[in-house]
């Protein structure tokens, strides 16, 4: 069987037209932000919208929670949707959550997003003090139920704690490194090279505000950094997590950003002057683009095998292995 296409995290305004675009990309699966400062409450009116869509869209897009569901809308056509959290919010104060939003089907969730939460730190704070009691906890829990710890927006002692806390391999599911780019949501060496030697997922990020310059970064410019990436880490660990936002107004990123937290407006990795979301890379303007990706890596050297493993096989062996209970 072919291997598949898998972008590991997307955020756009969904709609039929993103969703055809998805089968003409032949994406065959995506792993969704279904929460970002949601209460449980607002996560589950979330999972309605999507049960609608799966309703509306049977011959697009498919619901999945497992890799024989990815492979089984490999077989159907369809594109499959996993579910994940940016921010714990949806779990509230209560560790028994954990189980319940596994058995609606979340199958990632980061420990936190840019700031601190119960649980650990986040990029932004000035000062990183690592898992919480309580974060320690949802990671015992996390790796009981199969929801997959994701660091993407936390800082570096955070991170480590949590590589080191789980007995499961974790996930950055879109972040870059930040010896090819230092923004301040890309990660150091010393975390990459633990994230993976525990056979944790790196997924490479293709927003602006994670590239060598920005918007006008070439494609063999991110090509070369997976190339190099590889060369540090091996190809095994690696994969793709777009952080495509595509179609969404510029209100959104105010939402992602602070959410309900503070009157005023954080700008995070943007600035004052540029609030909204900066234009895609010319070559990946949406899900049609992944070819451009695939061909890119074949020029910088990569083998017919190590891109099929980097566009989506890494990731769905990363499913088998992770997403059930211990």
């Amino acid at each position: 069987m072919r291997a598949p296409l898998i972008d590991n995290l997307q955020y756009c305004n969904f709609s039929e037209k993103v969703f055809r675009q998805l089968r003409a990309g032949g994406v065959d699966a995506i792993h969704v932000t279904i929460a970002y400062h949601e209460s449980f409450r607002e996560m589950v009116f979330n999972l309605e919208k999507w049960n609608r869509w799966f309703e509306r869209y049977p011959n697009l897009i498919r619901r999945a929670t497992s890799a024989s569901d990815v492979r089984a809308a490999m077989n159907e056509g369809r594109t499959a949707v996993l579910f994940g959290f940016q921010n714990p919010s949806p779990i509230e104060d209560d560790i028994g959550l954990i189980e319940i939003v596994h058995q609606l089907g979340v199958r990632f969730m980061q420990l936190t997003y840019n700031n601190q939460s119960l649980l650990a730190t986040g990029c932004y704070e000035a000062e990183d003090t690592g898992l919480t009691r309580f974060g320690a906890q949802a990671v015992a829990e996390m790796n009981r139920v199969g929801l997959v710890i994701d660091m993407s927006h936390s800082g570096e002692r955070s991170t480590l704690e949590a590589i080191d806390a789980s007995a499961r391999p974790i996930a950055i599911t879109h972040a870059n490194p930040s010896l090819w780019y230092p923004a301040r949501r890309n990660f150091s060496d010393e975390v990459l090279r633990a994230l993976t030697g525990r056979g944790g997922m790196l997924g490479f990020s293709l927003y602006p505000h994670h590239l060598k310059d920005g918007t006008d970064c070439t494609l063999e410019s991110f090509c070369q950094m997976i190339a190099e990436a590889a060369e540090r880490y091996g190809v095994v660990n690696l994969g793709l997590g777009s952080d495509l936002c595509q179609d969404q107004p510029d209100s959104i990123v105010e939402w992602m950003r602070v959410g309900r937290w503070s009157k005023g407006i954080d700008y995070g990795e943007g600035s004052a002057d540029a609030p909204g979301f900066p234009p895609m890379p010319e070559w990946f303007q949406d899900n049609r683009d992944w070819g451009s990706i695939r061909d890119g890596l074949r020029c910088v050297g990569f083998s017919r095998d190590d891109v099929d493993a980097l566009m989506g096989g890494n990731w769905l062996r990363f499913y088998k292995d992770n997403f059930e209970p211990q």
